[in-house]
């Protein structure tokens, strides 16, 4: 997602209940359905977005459990398990898990002795990453992990995407983070939600309740819409045509593949992945995007490309414009915490320029010209027609799609201020967003003035993910160092 405003979490004695609507629906929308269905038939497409976040010192446990239980009455979907409509007709609904276990969502493993430090840590939350989901559970798994050589202990959660895109994911965390290190003993709670035995065909005459219950809303929007097309047709008809091939244009430049072929370097697709991360100053990253003419998501991006060409040449391959593609945040200030508001671009990546600064501006100008873009919803308003469709073909779809990306790279706002999580001081948070038929997923998140990018990689495609992870170093290395030249070049101008 692009870049946007910071997510300063409330104190938990600040929690309004009456205001917390974190998931509201009780049925998933079809973008939602289409990816909760399509891994069933290809492993490939499984979508679990993993935030690690890298504690101080091992928090205290009995608190964090509370914490854990507090946080699942606060926000219901937390109990909540998906339940599929009899016949496959309709989406899943939502229903609190009467077998709701949290001893079973929340995990605590030890490291063993020895050399044990993040990378050891991250091995432990790619494996979980890419264990299946219960589906017969709500899906989301928490694990502590303690014993690293130097104190500090990790923290991981890992949520279906069918629940949360990363700004809803980041909300929903804030619960378990608290602005100070002690605890809380007067925040406000509520009773949790009771179990439901909602069955199959229960799922199905809720979905149909709804559908009947947003039929009017619908209806009447496509009313509006067409009344307000004839009137423009009728009235201004030169307006009409041209907002027609306007919209025409802008659908065939959003659906059709990136005017680049993948590398063959990185053309083989798999089960297996491994996490990576690096982290970069706000303000060095900002100071060197500016330098360059561009923002701190075009500098990210840029550094991205980069390390993809840094690797091509390691491995003696040829690089040539890296198609990619970009979420981009869709949600608005009048929308409820949790669910899915994304919207996607894809673009060839300017990996064949050498220069840092140029290579910026270039990923500047595709950006800014893909989000102004009229159909780029236009997945999310074709998702009624392609949920319909068998679920093997529909999943061979969006594969043919997605495994055409060698990247995709998403940027969500973080946290600008100090959190705790029971106790211990969150010194990092790294996401982990899913990479569903890609070579790479890249996704930054700020975290108190620090940019943490944690960067999924299929190991089919990227054979030598060590050496990829040196060439995205040196690369942002070397467009943070574009700041400090800009800012050397004022200082001599002053003098």
């Amino acid at each position: 997602m692009t870049e946007g405003q910071p997510f300063v979490p409330p104190s938990a004695v600040d929690v309004d209940l009456s205001a917390v609507a974190w998931g509201q629906s009780r049925t998933m929308s079809d973008f939602e359905t289409g990816m909760w269905r399509m891994e069933e038939v290809r492993p490939e497409l499984r979508t679990p977005i993993v935030a690690v976040d890298v504690l101080d010192k091992a928090p205290d446990w009995d608190r964090l459990v509370r914490a854990h239980e507090w946080a699942s009455h606060i926000v219901p979907r937390i109990r909540m398990r998906a339940v599929e409509p009899a016949f496959g007709l309709g989406n899943p609904v939502w229903s609190v898990d009467p077998e709701f276990d949290l001893d079973y969502h929340l995990r605590r493993i030890r490291l063993p002795g020895g050399k044990t430090d993040l990378d050891h840590a991250l091995r432990v939350c790619r494996h979980l990453a890419t264990e299946p989901f219960d589906k017969a559970r709500p899906p989301w798994i928490a694990m502590l992990i303690e014993g690293l050589d130097d104190g500090r202990a990790v923290y991981v959660v890992k949520t279906h995407h069918s629940i949360t895109d990363g700004m809803g994911g980041i909300q929903m965390m804030a619960l378990l983070h608290s602005r100070r290190p002690e605890p809380t003993p007067d925040k406000p709670d509520r009773e949790p939600a009771p179990p439901e035995h909602l069955s199959d065909l229960g799922a199905l005459g809720r979905d149909v309740v709804s559908g009947i219950r947003k039929a009017p809303r619908r209806f009447t929007g496509l009313v509006s819409g067409s009344v307000r097309a004839a009137v423009t047709a009728v009235t201004r008809p030169f307006d009409a045509a041209g907002e027609v091939l306007d919209y025409a244009g802008s659908l065939r430049r959003v659906v059709q593949p990136p005017p680049a072929t993948g590398s063959p370097l990185l053309r083989e697709r798999g089960l297996g992945r491994w996490f990576g991360v690096l982290e970069v100053g706000l303000h060095e990253l900002r100071i060197a995007a500016h330098a360059a003419g561009g923002s701190v998501n075009d500098a990210y991006i840029a550094a991205l490309l980069g390390g993809f060409r840094r690797y091509h040449e390691e491995m003696g391959a040829d690089v040539g414009k890296i198609p990619m593609g970009m979420p981009i945040n869709m949600r608005s200030a009048s929308d409820p915490s949790g669910g899915n508001r994304i919207a996607a671009v894809r673009f060839a990546g300017p990996a064949t320029e050498p220069d840092a600064a140029k290579r910026i501006r270039k990923v500047r100008a595709i950006v800014l010209a893909l989000r102004e873009e009229p159909a780029l919803d236009i997945v999310e308003a074709a998702s009624p027609l392609l949920v319909r469709l068998p679920t093997r073909l529909l999943a061979e779809w969006y594969l043919s799609q997605s495994s055409g990306l060698d990247l995709q790279a998403s940027n969500v706002a973080g946290v600008p201020v100090p959190v705790y999580l029971a106790g211990a001081r969150i010194e990092r948070m790294f996401p982990f967003g899913p990479a569903p038929g890609c070579a790479v997923m890249a996704t930054m998140v700020s975290h108190v003035g620090t940019c943490c990018i944690g960067v999924n990689i299929d190991t089919a495609a990227v054979t030598e993910p060590a050496l990829f992870m040196r060439c995205l170093q040196e690369s942002l290395d070397e467009v943070v160092a574009l700041g400090g030249a800009a800012e050397d070049a004022e200082e001599g101008a002053q003098r």
